[in-house]
């Protein structure tokens, strides 16, 4: 192959054109370029006119006896290697394997009328299928095994077959092949064509080849042409989803690079490298990479036959075989079937027990979950149904979270069709459903179609129409995040939930569309929030505040924050001791100007005694947290008027308080408790909040709030401020990854609270409980040389929130709990399926853990006794990986690691005044269980 270089033929575009010239002996000294003499890489401008050259890539041997030079042969070395490891692992640990054979590339035809324009043919033979690392003879699968075995007697035959490309100025145009081939070696062919596709000239290029259509860079020198190829740029057919809420997603980095030598103006040989590596964001312990390479070298040449005569190509080609048929340089897709594998029905008997409720705490539980999720999503509708129908009560609702959490077609038309919304019985399935498609990792429309037709309809349940409003928002939320904002059902569903909270005309339906505007963050919601916020009634009042502290800053406009302030103010009416403290939340989270802050910490002082303290508490934590107002801060209180002991001398039992659950280079969570009480020591509300942060992107992992109100009159005290009509209430709110859930209520009125202190049995109350689909990653990447690779990350979550409130007269003291209990598993698979070889990786990660929030309050005294604490109980880490290389004669080699670290337990640290609060408490309690009756 002979390349031509000329610096005068450039087209308009800035491309060199590329010129095929003829093989012809060289002399045997330099010679100066003269009119006469060959055109090469260093011939001049004027000898590549002359020729007719366009200047550019040689040819593959085209020539003719009269002119003393003959048709050649170029018979090339060509290897081709795919390994699967971890980012940082060696070699000899990786599984992969290794394709080599002997190449034959040779000239069928030039096109008469553009000496650029040729049809090469190329031949593969001498193949070998070997491993990647040296291994033992007892653990190279490969070994004593011929690639005819490997491959089969049909597929080895096809792979020899030849197949033609038209090669124009260095473009692989057209490539040519029998249809009839399998699809996984018209690929191997296809990336072996692709690596014809060179420039000469330095650059950047969109082109084709078996990736897809890439951006491409050029660098040319002297001798070696570089190339570099966007693979995120690449524009091809493909499957896959990924996670909606970056934390819990996967981030990729891939690399592919190509470098040409030439050598006396013959391409001496070709290295092409790509490298794809995946970790998971929140944990960058769970990481795979997978690197392909391909070599190609020029071993020699020789003699070879006659071009084809014909002016046009497609006649050329039908002379050569008029079996050859045209096909797109783009790889197809690989049909992928599973084999082996359990039905549905089978695989469901063998995990069945760790479905069980008591099983639910284990990574046993999410590690079975995840694999049958896999089942699942092969299942069709029918075998859904039946297994649906044949399952009792105590396993449904985790198999209705797995069937959900597939989110196939199939599995959503099995779900809707096995739960009867018009009757009232099964109302926990119900929720299950619905709470699964608001936690839904990649929810499509059809998810969203089903509940709006479901909401349309009868639903005898009044809670569960509530649930399916809220889960609506959630939905919407996940689609505009997806860019289908403007189709017609989220249209409809955003419709639904704003005119359904302009309609509203009691409290239920006001806060039911006010949830699920919480969950949808629409922006054409916010004035509505807004006149709710700060006219509506007590709850009505607090819930519209809440919901648009879930709002991102972009959309807590000037006239918000004026609104915000005129609540917390009390400008115009008095507000709940709540609804002030979330409105002064909003203000401090959403670039506060200096005269706000100067106003929220002049008022400390002339606020109710409980929230003088909490407020004083919050400015604390956001200084020692160094949050984004804390600089602000600091500058305020440099004005004496502001920062003096009076002010900041205020005594309490309210607090607010964030710390760091855990912290590292790519991820860190956070932990936040407020608690918020009456003048009169009895709970008004307890927040805990966790977030995790990683790329820049945070989830709100778990919310768990527990509202009391109206509980004055059991003490006979006196209520506070604006507070003095409230009826008798308690209950608990949660949020769980960035969806809020119906909030569940204790009691409310005051008959329900005397029934239900008389029944109380002390258990808590279960506010959430399930498996949730965490993380959901599913990518195939088309390897430049021909070969597939199949990645999937999935994370399961096997969660208990469960909450109580107890009161006790007797004793003057309460007690409130969460109780967080939860097992997750996070797998990553990597394959390689070339149909004859199979090769991949799983790593896995485990851990089972469980947190607890106690409050407990002795109001036999002011100021009252608090103690607040949260334990975190110990916990283990297991990660695994897996290394496997089979071939179809089923001889295999298998790898297996592990490693396993306990983490203590421990109580996260509050502020110190909890911690001497916390020690009466504890002597007063020792006390009491001493005394006598």
């Amino acid at each position: 192959m002979h390349f031509s270089y000329s610096r005068s033929s450039v087209n308009l575009a800035g491309e060199l054109t590329g010129s095929f010239q003829r093989d012809r002996p060289r002399p045997k000294s330099p010679t100066p370029p003269t009119h006469s003499s060959p055109c090469t890489v260093r011939a001049c401008a004027h000898c590549a006119k002359e020729s007719g050259s366009a200047g550019g890539i040689g040819d593959f041997g085209r020539g003719s006896v009269s002119a003393g030079t003959i048709p050649r042969i170029y018979k090339y070395f060509y290897t081709t290697e795919v390994l699967i490891d971890r980012p940082r692992g060696s070699l000899q640990d990786s599984v992969g394997y290794k394709i080599s054979s002997d190449v034959n590339v040779n000239l069928v035809w030039r096109n008469p009328a553009n000496k650029d324009d040729q049809l090469i043919k190329i031949v593969m033979q001498n193949i070998k299928v070997e491993s990647i690392s040296e291994r033992p003879e007892d653990k190279n699968i490969f070994s004593g095994t011929s690639a005819s075995k490997i491959l089969g007697e049909n597929y080895m035959s096809s792979l020899q077959r030849p197949f033609l490309a038209q090669w124009s100025s260095g473009k692989v145009k057209s490539f040519f092949s029998y249809q009839d081939e399998p699809t996984v070696l018209l690929n191997l062919k296809r990336g072996f064509a692709s690596l014809f596709q060179i420039q000469l000239n330095s650059g950047s290029v969109s082109e084709v080849d078996v990736s897809g259509n890439c951006k491409t860079t050029y660098q040319a020198q002297k001798n070696q042409v570089s190339k570099v190829k966007d693979l995120g740029s690449c524009k091809i057919s493909k499957k896959g989803f990924s996670t909606y809420n970056k934390v819990m997603g996967i981030s990729i980095k891939q690399t592919s690079s190509t470098i040409y030598i030439l050598e006396d103006s013959i391409i001496k040989s070709v290295l092409a490298e790509e490298s794809h590596v995946f970790m998971l964001n929140v944990y960058n312990a769970l990481a795979a990479k997978i690197v392909s390479k391909q070599k190609l070298e020029l071993k020699s040449t020789l003699p070879g036959p006659q071009e084809t005569p014909g002016k046009l190509i497609g006649t050329v080609i039908k002379t050569v075989d008029p079996k050859y048929s045209v096909l797109p340089l783009v790889a197809d897709q690989l049909k992928s079937n599973c084999k082996n594998c359990p039905t549905l029905a089978q695989h469901w008997k063998a995990v069945r027990k760790e479905f069980e409720p008591q099983n639910l705490s284990k990574a046993s539980a999410a590690r079975s979950f995840l694999s049958l999720i896999h089942s699942l999503r092969r299942a069709k509708k029918s075998d859904i149904l039946n297994l649906l129908n044949s399952e009792k009560e105590d396993v449904l609702p985790q198999l209705v979270d797995a069937v959900t959490f597939a989110q196939t077609s199939e599995s959503l038309k099995g779900m809707l069709e096995f739960l009867d919304f018009t009757n009232g019985s099964r109302p926990l399935l119900q929720e299950r459903f619905l709470y699964a498609c608001g936690l839904a990792s990649h929810p499509n429309e059809s998810m969203l179609k089903g509940l709006i037709a479901k909401h349309k309809g009868k639903i005898a349940n009044p809670e569960i129409k509530e649930t399916v409003v809220i889960i609506i928002g959630a939905l919407i939320k996940k689609l505009c995040h997806s860019g289908s904002c403007n189709v017609p059902s989220v249209q409809e569903a955003k419709k639904l939930i704003l005119e359904g909270l302009e309609k509203a005309d009691n409290p239920a339906a006001i806060k039911t569309h006010i949830l699920a505007l919480k969950n949808a963050k629409l922006q054409e919601g916010i004035p509505m929030l807004l006149k709710y916020a700060e006219s509506g009634e007590g709850p009505v009042s607090s819930l519209a505040v809440s919901a648009l502290q879930k709002y991102d800053a972009t959309f807590i406009t000037e006239e918000v924050k004026k609104t915000m302030n005129r609540i917390y103010h009390q400008n115009y009416k008095i507000h709940e001791k709540t609804v002030r403290t979330a409105a002064a939340d909003i203000i401090l989270n959403n670039n506060p100007s200096y005269m706000e802050i100067k106003n929220l910490l002049l008022s400390i002082g002339h606020l109710p005694l409980e929230m003088n303290k909490y407020m004083l508490s919050v400015f604390q934590d956001i200084l020692q947290f160094e949050m984004t107002a804390s600089k602000l801060i600091r500058q305020v209180l440099k004005e004496i008027w502001v920062h003096n002991y009076d002010r900041f001398s205020k005594t309490g039992s309210s607090s607010a308080f964030s710390g760091y659950m855990t912290r590292g280079p790519n991820s860190s969570s956070t932990y936040s408790l407020d608690i918020l009480y009456s003048g009169s020591g009895i709970l008004r509300r307890s927040n805990m909040d966790i977030f995790v942060y990683s790329k820049n992107t945070e989830l709100h992992a778990i919310q768990v709030v527990i509202e009391a109100q109206g509980l004055e009159t059991l003490i006979a005290a006196t209520a506070d401020e604006g507070e003095e009509d409230l009826e008798s209430y308690a209950g608990m709110s949660a949020i769980l990854f960035d969806v809020q859930l119906r909030p569940v209520t204790f009691f409310q009125g005051y008959s329900d609270l005397m029934s239900k202190m008389f029944s109380a049995t002390g258990d808590p109350i279960n506010v959430v409980k399930g498996l949730v689909l965490l993380t959901d990653y599913s990518e195939t990447i088309q390897l430049q040389s021909g070969l597939k690779a199949n990645i999937e990350f999935q994370g399961g979550l096997a969660i208990d929130i469960s909450g109580g409130m107890d009161f006790s007269l007797w004793y003057r003291e309460s007690k409130t709990s969460v109780n967080n209990r939860g097992a997750m598993v996070i797998t990553g698979n990597i394959t390689i399926d070339s149909v004859f070889v199979n090769a991949g990786m799983e790593t896995r990660f485990e851990s089972e853990s469980s947190f607890d929030f106690v409050t407990t309050v002795k109001f036999s005294s002011y100021p009252f006794l608090v103690c607040m604490q949260m334990d975190r109980g110990a916990f283990p880490l297991r990660q695994y990986i897996t290394k496997y290389e089979s071939l179809s004669n089923g001889k295999s080699y298998v790898s297996r690691k592990g490693k396993v670290q306990t983490v203590s337990g421990s109580q996260l640290p509050l502020h110190q005044e909890n911690s001497n609060m916390c020690r009466k408490v504890v002597a007063e309690q020792s006390s009491s269980a001493e005394s006598w009756f």
